[in-house]
């Protein structure tokens, strides 16, 4: 499906009911919004169909941002992570979303803290999935050093630091993301738009929100891979601490990468199930 908002046209699915019965009535479950990360080389569709768990207690909405998958594609040089939070919050408007839950991975997890800051309250919630608030170079080699050794480590901050890698090397730092990457099929899957790319790593590259994260004031739930090596568990870390009190749980998933669902399933969606249920209940009371 396909609607236009704030000035683009986005791509999204869903999947599961918003509303079942429950004896007389019908009830209403939330709505989790699934953002992908990027930039350029992904879309919603590694995803599927792993996330489906999730409709057992909630409804799923697959988006495709601005420039990415089957949404629009614009000049890549007007792109940004505070158009697409934007994006967002008009979608959820447009479709009738009151209060989402906004899931955001790596990238995407940008994009849900903008959506949290530049939007305050307005999401229900906010789950950041292997993400940062601040890109670390420094960091981020020395994460991919520790699952991968020097060479790759070297390999990484050439490639984040903006020098062309080969399509080999690019393998070899891929494969220190975790234990579990997605699958050539998977990957295959993806409409890519290449263009976008090299801009969005620039803006990556000067990403720093830690300041701005006291602004967020929906919940938010924070899951790290502790063998992710691209986002530490440092990254997030400093997003928890960086929340207002009592905004913020941290929740460190063992023997997790950067794909944490592909290693530990029933930890990584427990958590979320476990947490929007609670979330439910309070708002609910």
């Amino acid at each position: 499906m396909q609607i236009e908002v704030n000035g683009t046209r986005l791509w999204f699915d869903v999947d599961g009911p918003a509303l079942v019965p429950d004896g007389r009535t019908m009830r209403e479950r939330p709505t989790i919004v699934l953002v992908h990360g990027g930039p350029g080389g992904y879309d919603h569709s590694y995803f599927k169909p792993h996330f489906e768990p999730l409709t057992r207690i909630a409804q799923l909405v697959y988006l495709d941002l601005r420039d990415h998958g089957r949404s629009a594609r614009h000049d890549p040089a007007a792109w940004g992570f505070e158009l697409c939070a934007d994006d967002l919050r008009a979608f959820c408007d447009a479709i009738g979303l009151d209060h989402p839950i906004v899931f955001g991975h790596s990238m995407g997890g940008f994009v849900a803290m903008l959506l949290g800051i530049r939007h305050p309250g307005y999401a229900g919630g906010l789950i950041l999935s292997a993400t940062n608030a601040r890109f670390d170079l420094d960091r981020l080699v020395e994460g991919v050093r520790r699952n991968a050794g020097d060479d790759v480590a070297e390999l990484a901050r050439r490639d984040y630091g903006g020098e062309p890698t080969s399509v080999a090397d690019w393998s070899r730092i891929f494969a220190a993301f975790g234990p579990r990457v997605p699958s050539a099929d998977e990957l295959a899957r993806r409409e890519r738009n290449p263009a976008v790319g090299p801009h969005g790593m620039d803006l990556m590259r000067a990403l720093d929100i830690v300041a701005d994260l006291p602004r967020i004031r929906s919940p938010v739930l924070v899951i790290a891979g502790e063998l992710d090596g691209v986002t530490p568990v440092a990254a997030s870390q400093e997003i928890a601490a960086g929340l207002a009190p009592g905004v913020g749980r941290l929740e460190v998933v063992e023997g997790a990468g950067h794909f944490t669902w592909l290693d530990a399933p029933d930890r990584f969606f427990g958590l979320i199930a476990e947490w929007v249920t609670a979330l439910r209940s309070e708002t609910s009371a």
